[in-house]
């Protein structure tokens, strides 16, 4: 990849969960976002995006789910091309993004029981959401989304609200979903996070 970003990138093909090759976003008719974009993530690692607010992390990774076209080039998740409306995309593509929510009146059971998932470990009051503190929100929304099955993460900032031994907690996650095969995707600004579990960083520069 070369679109004036500084990288860290290892060329792997094989068993390749995510890919895309030429691909940009332009912000205005005469500036990109990114451009000529090229990944390669195997199944079973995890791909950081880092640098400073405004590089194009979020609207990468809303490409990646299908929620915002590209202005140019070719991308595929697990073998298809992005859309958040596929069920067979959605059933692979599990995400939280930084506008993703609760139900309010729903307990943390309930919205497990919603996602049709067996209710993990949490030690999250069984309130309704409304009660929960921002911590316990947004590991409620992070236990969501790991415990849906899927192949393909995507994560915007998921250190955000949570404390220092839930930045570990949240490491354990990403690294135990690697381990069974799933590949990951997240955006952060939190570099230890980055470093205890990224194999690839691209650092996206405005």
């Amino acid at each position: 990849m070369d679109c004036g970003n500084s990288v860290r990138w290892g060329a792997v093909r094989k068993g390749v969960m995510l890919s895309a090759e030429g691909l940009g976003v332009l912000l205005d008719a005469e500036r990109w976002l990114f451009r000529e974009l090229d990944l390669a993530v195997p199944a079973g690692s995890c791909l950081a995006l880092v640098g400073p607010n405004g590089a194009g992390k979020s609207t990468l990774l809303r490409c990646l789910y299908g929620t915002q076209d590209a202005t140019e080039g070719t991308l595929r998740v697990d073998g298809q091309k992005p859309d958040e409306r596929s069920a067979p995309f959605r059933r692979s593509v599990s995400v939280l993004m930084d506008d993703s929510a609760l139900f309010d009146e729903y307990t943390p059971r309930q919205h497990f029981e919603m996602l049709g998932v067996e209710e993990p470990e949490h030690g999250l009051p069984e309130v309704p959401a409304r009660g929960l503190s921002a911590g316990q929100r947004r590991r409620l929304l992070l236990l969501g989304a790991f415990t849906r099955e899927h192949r393909v993460l995507l994560l915007d900032e998921p250190e955000r609200a949570v404390d220092a031994a839930g930045r570990e907690w949240l490491a354990g996650l990403i690294n135990d979903t690697k381990g069974r095969g799933s590949t990951v995707v997240l955006a952060s600004h939190f570099s230890p996070l980055v470093d205890a579990v990224a194999d690839y960083v691209v650092e996206l520069v405005p």
